[in-house]
């Protein structure tokens, strides 16, 4: 199936049904008073998050939604139905934006988790509504409002406790390989990664976590170049960043002026994502001999200042991954007792 994760959308609540003028007309009765009906709301546009979708893609194809109208109102005081409300099912982690305010009108982070985007009009109201000791035959009705209209961008953002970042080739899409049941393209060129992946990273039967692998970031993301930039959204919702370091780039250029880059592209984008935990991965660690390799990574930890916790490894080889996901547990299990 087809990624996409995100997708532009019209909304459109039921207009409110009318309501009637009536009278009563029963035989006896030459003068039966009003008995004209309301009419129906209209139905309301719902979203709703369900854990068996995972993309947007439905919503590419049929681009507008509208909710059934309400009833008009029928005589003998006959109120009309109420219009159908309309759910649409979205992924879980859905962000909705109102297009014409560029505002977030929520999030859906739960299975099940319902949010109304249009609400249906009021109803109209029957001649009924109207009589008086001194109007006793009212000819007055009313129209039900209209529904609500919106224009919405529905951005899919994954839920995952751990995020990837790094240039194409970094070694991403190995490692998630290495440490979960995930089966990215793995190949020796770069952008091998088009759209982000999920794994399930299970320390025990029952401890586990989620990584998530975006497209590799390049210089310019910022400005639109590649393709890491448009899914840098997905890692709003992570705990922890990895930002994966190829300790021996096959163009011969510098290691720590490529993390630099990274890093600068990442302030860029979102100073708010820049200051989430962010651990250093030194990676491809099996490419140089094991003291040449020791030496390029003390170089690259401290030619970037780094203070934080960093890692040596080879997500090919799978060396050093094991107490990675160890700490990456840990520390996960730490925030969640925070919270």
């Amino acid at each position: 199936m087809k990624f996409v994760d995100e997708a532009p959308v019209q909304v459109i609540a039921g207009d409110g049904g009318r309501g009637i003028v009536s009278f009563r007309r029963e035989k006896y009765i030459p003068k039966g008073g009003p008995d004209g009906g309301d009419g129906g709301d209209g139905g309301h546009v719902w979203l709703r998050a369900n854990d068996a979708v995972n993309t947007l893609v439905d919503f590419r194809f049929t681009r507008t939604y509208e909710a059934s109208r309400g009833q008009n109102g029928a005589s003998k005081d006959c109120t009309g139905a109420r219009g159908e409300d309309l759910y649409l099912d979205v992924p879980i982690g859905t962000a909705v934006i109102d297009i014409d305010t560029d505002e977030v009108l929520g999030d859906l982070t739960e299975a099940n988790q319902t949010m109304m985007v249009a609400r249906g009009g009021f109803h109209g109201m029957g001649n009924a509504h109207f009589k008086s000791s001194t109007n006793r035959a009212p000819r007055i009705a009313t129209a039900g409002n209209p529904g609500e209209r919106r224009r919405l961008r529905l951005e899919l953002r994954v839920m995952a406790d751990v995020g990837l970042l790094g240039l194409p080739n970094a070694g991403k899409s190995t490692l998630i390989t290495s440490i979960s049941a995930a089966r990215p393209k793995v190949a020796g060129y770069p952008f091998t990664t088009l759209h982000p992946n999920l794994g399930v990273v299970r320390v025990s039967d029952y401890k586990s976590f989620v990584v998530a692998d975006i497209p590799g970031v390049i210089e310019g993301a910022a400005e639109g170049a590649g393709l890491g930039i448009r899914f840098l959204k997905h890692l709003s919702r992570t705990r922890i960043l990895l930002h994966m370091v190829d300790i021996a780039p096959f163009d011969g250029s510098d290691p720590a002026d490529n993390a630099a880059m990274i890093i600068a592209e990442l302030e860029k984008f979102s100073p708010e994502l820049l200051d989430r935990e962010r651990w250093l991965v030194l990676n491809k660690l099996d490419i140089l001999p094991e003291e040449e390799g020791d030496a390029v990574c003390d170089a690259i930890v401290e030619k970037l200042g780094w203070t934080g916790k960093f890692y040596k490894m080879s997500g090919l080889q799978r060396q050093g991954t094991k107490q990675l996901v160890y700490d990456l547990m840990k520390r996960i299990d730490e925030i969640d007792g925070n919270e």
